[in-house]
C-alpha cells in the first residue's frame, strides 16, 4: 500500500481508515500478535480506539494518512471491512474497485490495477508538490 500511495499520491486520496480492532484480547488474539506484542483489548472509547490507531500505523511506519472509524462503526458497516479491506473509491462516490476480505482478499495489485483503470477514463492534473 505504501508504493501505491507514493507512486498517486498526487493525483488521488489515499487512506488508511483503523476501524473496529480484528484480533483483540479479550475477543480472537492470534499468535502472531502475541509474539509481536500487539495486544489491545477492543477499545471502548474514541480515546482509547485513536490509541490503537496511532500505535497501528506508528509500529508499520505508515506514511499513508490514518483516518479513524467511530465507535458506532459506521464507515466499518458502510464498505464491510472488517477484518480489513481494500477499495478505489471514484470522484463520485462509485465503488470502482472492492477487495475481498483479508488478509487473503488483500490485493494491492488488483487495486492498482482497477485505479489505472479509473485514471485512464477519469484523467486528474496530478497536484502540486509541496
Amino acid at each position: 500500500m505504501e508504493g501505491l500511495y507514493r507512486k498517486y499520491r498526487n493525483r488521488v486520496a489515499v487512506y488508511v481508515v483503523y476501524i473496529r480492532e480484528a484480533h483483540p484480547e479479550d475477543g480472537w488474539q492470534v499468535p502472531a500478535n502475541l509474539r509481536e506484542k500487539v495486544v489491545f483489548t477492543q477499545p471502548k472509547t474514541v480515546e482509547e480506539r485513536t490509541h490503537v490507531a496511532r500505535t497501528f500505523c506508528t509500529r508499520l511506519k505508515l506514511s499513508i494518512p490514518c483516518l479513524i472509524d467511530e465507535l458506532d462503526d459506521k464507515v466499518n458497516r458502510a464498505y464491510a471491512a472488517w477484518p480489513d479491506r481494500l477499495y478505489v473509491v471514484g470522484r463520485d462516490g462509485e465503488i470502482v474497485y472492492k477487495s475481498g476480505r483479508g488478509p487473503r482478499g488483500f490485493k494491492p495489485a488488483e487495486a492498482e490495477q482497477a485505479l489505472r483503470q479509473y485514471l485512464k477514463t477519469h484523467p486528474v492534473q496530478p497536484a502540486a508538490t509541496q
